[in-house]
C-alpha cells in the first residue's frame, strides 16, 4: 500500500465529480482573511476567501439566524449543493445562509498556483487558521451586513467540515452558538482510536450485503498478486479489466489494489437508500449491487478476477460513459487532494490499518516511522501527530456545549466520532441505517426512519440554541452578579451584593 493511498483514505468521500443537477442558487463574494492569524510575521498579509451566501429565507424583521457552513476540502459551491437539510430547514427559522470556503482549497488560495510550491507557503493551511478565517469573516459579517448584528449563528458541517463546526464551537464559543457536526471522525487520532476500526466498518458493510461479498474480497488479493508476478498475468489483467494504462510492473499492482482499498471504503460512505452522485454516479444501496456479482468466493481465479471488475464497474461506469478504467484517478476537481495531503501531514495525522482478519484487506500495520519519511519526502513537512487532541481536547470536551454529534453507522469514519452524549448539551445521535453524513443532505422519501428522527433531534436542539441565545440577550432585567473586590494589604475580600438577595439558602453558603 502506497502513501498516496494511506493519505487519500482519509477524506477521499468529497471528491465528487462536477457539481450536477445543481438545485440551489447563492451570490458569491469574497472577504480578506490574514495570512497568519497568530503571529505578527507576515506583513498583515492578506488574501481572498470565497464565500457563497443565499438571503431568500431570511427574516430580517424577526431577528433570524446565520446559518454557517464550516467549509472543508474542497470547491465551496459543491458542499452548498450537498448540503440540503440546511436549505430545507432555512425557512422554518427564516434563516440566512453562508458558506465559506476554506483557505488552499477552490479559489481561496493565498499564494495563487503557488500555494504548494513550498512548505513555507503551504505551512499556513491548517485547521486552526482555517476557524480564525471563519470567526474573523462571520465577525466582520455581522458588523457590515444590515440586519444581522443580533442574529445568532449556528454552524452546520459534515466529516473533515464536522470536525470544523465542532472545533470551532470549542475554540470559539462566543462567535457561534451551536453546531451539527455530522460524521465528525474527532476522535480518529493516534492513540484515540485504534487504526483498524476503518477497515472493519467497511468489511461489516459488506458482510451484511452478503458474507460471500467480503469473502471474495479478501480472496482476491492474493490473485491479484499472483497474476502481478508475470508479464503475462499482467497483460492478462490489463486487457480483461480494459485498463487505460497497461500493468507494466508490480508496482503498478500495487497502484490497483490501493486503487481498490479506496473504492471499497468510498462504496461504505455513500451507501446510501437512493441513487445519488455524490462520489459518482451510484445506484441505491450501492454495496448490495456490487456485492451481486461477489456471491462465490470458489470462483477460480480468472472467473474471480472477471466478477470483481463487473462489481467495482458499479462505481466507476454505473453509467456506462467510461471507455477504460485509470486508476490513477480518484477524485474529480471538487476535492483538493494535494491540500489534503499538506493537512495529512501536518497535524490531520489519522492511523490507518487492517490485520485480513478481522477485515477484508491485505494485512498492513500502522507505520508512523515510515509514514513521518513520506511526509518529509513529499512535502517537506514533519508531522504533529498529537496537535490536534493538544488544541482541540480529544475526549476531553466535556467544558464545551451546544454540539450535536451525528453519526451513521454504516458510515466508517463513525468508527472515530463521538458514539455517547457527554453532557445534556453535547448530544450524540446515532443512525444505524445511515452513511456519510446522511442526515445533511436533502430529505428524500427513501430515507430511513431513522435519519428523519435524526434530524428532528437537530431542529429541536437548533431551536433551544436560538432560544437561549437572545433569552440572554434580554437579560438586562436579571438578578446582577456579585462584585468582588480585593484588599492588597489583607487576604479578607469585601463582596458587594446586588440589592435583590441570590436564590441560594443562605448567603453563608455563597
Amino acid at each position: 500500500m502506497s502513501f498516496s493511498m494511506s493519505l487519500s483514505l482519509v477524506f477521499v468521500f468529497f471528491s465528487a465529480a462536477s457539481i450536477v443537477d445543481a438545485q440551489y442558487s447563492f451570490k458569491t463574494d469574497y472577504y480578506d482573511v490574514p495570512l497568519d492569524h497568530f503571529s505578527f510575521t507576515t506583513c498583515n498579509s492578506t488574501f481572498p476567501m470565497k464565500y457563497l451566501y443565499n438571503d431568500t429565507y431570511f427574516d430580517e424583521e424577526a431577528g433570524g439566524p446565520i446559518f454557517f457552513y464550516t467549509g472543508n476540502e474542497g470547491d465551496i459551491e459543491w458542499f452548498a449543493q450537498n448540503t440540503g437539510f440546511m436549505w430545507d430547514i432555512a425557512p422554518e427559522f427564516g434563516a440566512l445562509l453562508v458558506f465559506a470556503e476554506h483557505r488552499y482549497y477552490g479559489s481561496s488560495l493565498p499564494f495563487g498556483n503557488d500555494s504548494f510550491s513550498s512548505p513555507e507557503k503551504s505551512g499556513y493551511l491548517t485547521s486552526e487558521q482555517a476557524l480564525a478565517d471563519f470567526a474573523d469573516f462571520l465577525l466582520w459579517f455581522k458588523r457590515t451586513r444590515k440586519g444581522v448584528q443580533d442574529s445568532p449563528i449556528i454552524a452546520f458541517g459534515g466529516s473533515y467540515g464536522g470536525m470544523l463546526t465542532a472545533w470551532m464551537r470549542i475554540k470559539y464559543p462566543h462567535v457561534i452558538q451551536g453546531g451539527i457536526a455530522a460524521s465528525a471522525p474527532v476522535l480518529q487520532f493516534q492513540g484515540i482510536t485504534a487504526c483498524n476500526v476503518f477497515n472493519q466498518i467497511v468489511t461489516n458493510d459488506f458482510d451484511q450485503a452478503s458474507p460471500n461479498c467480503s469473502a471474495s474480497v479478501r480472496k482476491s488479493w492474493e490473485v491479484l498478486n499472483r497474476f502481478g508476478q508475470s508479464d503475462a498475468g499482467r497483460e492478462w489483467l490489463s486487457s480483461a479489466w480494459r485498463l487505460c494504462e497497461p500493468l507494466k510492473s508490480e508496482d503498478d499492482i500495487g497502484n490497483l489494489k490501493n486503487w481498490l482499498v479506496e473504492v471499497y471504503g468510498n462504496l461504505a460512505m455513500v451507501d446510501y437508500p437512493y441513487p445519488a452522485a455524490f462520489l459518482e454516479p451510484l445506484p441505491a444501496n450501492p454495496i448490495k449491487v456490487v456485492c451481486q456479482s461477489l456471491n462465490d468466493p470458489q470462483l477460480t481465479d480468472k472467473f474471480l478476477l472477471k466478477s470483481l471488475f463487473k462489481a467495482v464497474s458499479v462505481y466507476f461506469n454505473y453509467t456506462g460513459s467510461s471507455n477504460c478504467l485509470d486508476v490513477s484517478k480518484q477524485d474529480a476537481g471538487s476535492l483538493g487532494d494535494f491540500g489534503w495531503g499538506v493537512q495529512s501531514c501536518n497535524e490531520m495525522v489519522m492511523p490507518m490499518c487492517s490485520d485480513g482478519v478481522g477485515d477484508m484487506f491485505e494485512p498492513l500495520p500502522w507505520n508512523y516511522t515510515s509514514y513521518e519519511q513520506n511526509c518529509l519526502t513529499q512535502f517537506g513537512i514533519r508531522p504533529r501527530p498529537n496537535m490536534a487532541e493538544l488544541i482541540y481536547g480529544g475526549r476531553n470536551i466535556r467544558a464545551s456545549s451546544n454540539i450535536v454529534f451525528s453519526n451513521g453507522l454504516l458510515d466508517p469514519w463513525s468508527g472515530g466520532g463521538v458514539l455517547e452524549s457527554l453532557s445534556d448539551s453535547l448530544i450524540a445521535v446515532i443512525i444505524p441505517e445511515g452513511a456519510h453524513h446522511l442526515d445533511l443532505r436533502a430529505a428524500h422519501s427513501d430515507d430511513p426512519a431513522s435519519v428523519t428522527k435524526a434530524r428532528r433531534i437537530e431542529r429541536a436542539q437548533i431551536k433551544k440554541w436560538i432560544k437561549d441565545y437572545y433569552s440572554a440577550q434580554s437579560s438586562t432585567n436579571e438578578i446582577p452578579l456579585p462584585t468582588i473586590h480585593t484588599n492588597n494589604s489583607s487576604p479578607e475580600y469585601d463582596m458587594v451584593l446586588p440589592d435583590t438577595p441570590l436564590p441560594l439558602e443562605s448567603s453563608e453558603e455563597y
